[in-house]
């Protein structure tokens, strides 16, 4: 009993460590603000890729443009998220990041978690994507993606999951030439105004 008691104090404060090792970064968006932590210690690719997108301004004037649903979605498991970035405007801009798959950070996706969207493995550059409700099927060795390395998941909103539903519940009719998008496209994309350090 004291050994389990041991153990689930430990993993307690490695949250809490994890937590106030964090750097909060604050995202402005014409739907409100929120609140994000970036997990530097656990994924130090990842995060510090997203952090330096931060200090170059480079994610100002981007937007969220895509959200899936339950409803809407085409892939296998159904997940909902949704999708930011500054899509081809930042093209030859930023370089491609090794991928830092949940099992090596620990971070799963679970709500309000942020992550970065890919093609292949390694291929990761400036877009995200933040998780509404728990998603497992986004971790490594699930099936979202058929070579199962799951997603790089890197911080968590903190504060600012009423702007993040708020958007995903937005009218989505714009125009894609994917049919597997169809119906995820805003009519109008949510504009990022600003990210900037909150610290």
């Amino acid at each position: 009993m004291i050994r389990a008691t041991t153990f689930i104090l430990a993993i307690l404060l490695g949250s809490l460590a994890w937590a106030d090792n964090a750097v909060r970064v604050l995202m402005s968006t014409t739907q409100g603000d929120m609140e994000i932590d970036l997990y530097l210690d656990r994924a130090p690719i990842t995060a510090g890729n997203f952090l330096q997108l931060v200090d170059d301004g480079l994610l100002d004037g981007g937007s969220f443009y895509r959200v899936v649903t339950y409803g809407n979605d085409k892939g296998s498991p159904k997940i909902e998220v949704i999708q930011g970035g500054r899509g081809d405007a930042l093209e030859g801009e930023t370089d491609a990041i090794d991928h830092e798959t949940t099992e090596q950070t620990g971070i799963l996706h679970t709500d309000g978690v942020i992550s970065m969207a890919r093609g292949g493995v390694g291929t990761a550059t400036s877009e995200f994507f933040i998780v509404i409700g728990d998603q497992p099927g986004l971790d490594y060795g699930e099936a979202r993606n058929p070579d199962k390395q799951g997603f790089a998941a890197f911080g968590k909103v903190v504060s600012g999951m009423d702007v993040v539903r708020k958007i995903q519940a937005l009218p989505a009719d714009g125009a894609t030439d994917s049919d597997y998008t169809k119906g995820q496209i805003l009519t109008e994309p949510v504009i990022i105004s600003s990210v900037r350090r909150a610290d």
